[in-house]
C-alpha cells in the first residue's frame, strides 16, 4: 500500500497526528526553548569546608553549586568560582570538567571556558563572551566567594 493510500484510510485527523511531529522535528528552526537565567550579581557567601555541603571540595577536581555559582577545587588545589549561568545563552548548565587541565563546560550547547573565564570555543556563529568569575578567599576552613 502506498503512503497516500495509507493516510487516506486513517483519515485526516490521524494523518495530521502522525505527520505533525515529523514536520516540526524536521524544520530548520529547532524549536528549542531557552529559559534564560540572570548571571549572578552581588555574590558574597561563605562555605564551611568541614560541612557536608562542601564534601566534594575535599578532592582536587571536585565542585559544588551554590546560588548559581560553581565553586571548584581545581586540579592544583586552588579554589575557583564561576557563574553557573553560561554567557552564551544564559542557561544554568556550567559545571567543572577535569579535561585539558580543568575547564568550565556548559551542558546546554557545549561552550567551554578556561578557569579565568576566557572562551575556549565558538558555538555556531555566536561570538564568545567571557564566563563571569568570582573571587575566592580562604580563611582557615571558611571559603568566601565574592565579587
Amino acid at each position: 500500500m502506498e503512503r497516500k493510500q495509507f493516510l487516506r484510510t486513517l483519515g485526516t485527523g490521524a494523518a495530521f497526528a502522525l505527520t505533525f511531529p515529523c514536520l516540526n522535528g524536521c524544520s530548520s528552526d529547532s524549536g528549542e526553548v531557552i529559559d534564560p537565567k540572570p548571571i549572578p550579581t552581588g555574590v558574597d557567601f561563605t562555605i564551611d569546608l568541614n560541612s557536608a555541603e562542601a564534601a566534594k571540595l575535599k578532592n582536587n577536581g571536585g565542585f559544588i553549586v551554590k546560588n548559581y555559582v560553581v565553586v571548584v577545587k581545581n586540579l592544583e588545589g586552588v579554589f575557583v568560582a564561576a557563574s553557573q549561568v553560561c554567557s552564551h545563552q544564559q542557561t544554568d548548565g556550567i559545571s567543572f570538567k577535569t579535561e585539558n587541565g580543568g575547564i568550565f563546560k556548559c551542558s546546554t550547547h557545549g561552550s567551554t571556558f578556561s578557569q579565568v573565564g576566557t572562551p575556549l570555543n565558538q558555538i555556531g556563529n555566536d561570538i564568545a563572551k567571557p564566563l563571569k568569575i568570582f573571587k575566592t578567599e580562604l580563611n582557615g576552613q571558611i571559603l568566601r566567594v565574592f565579587e
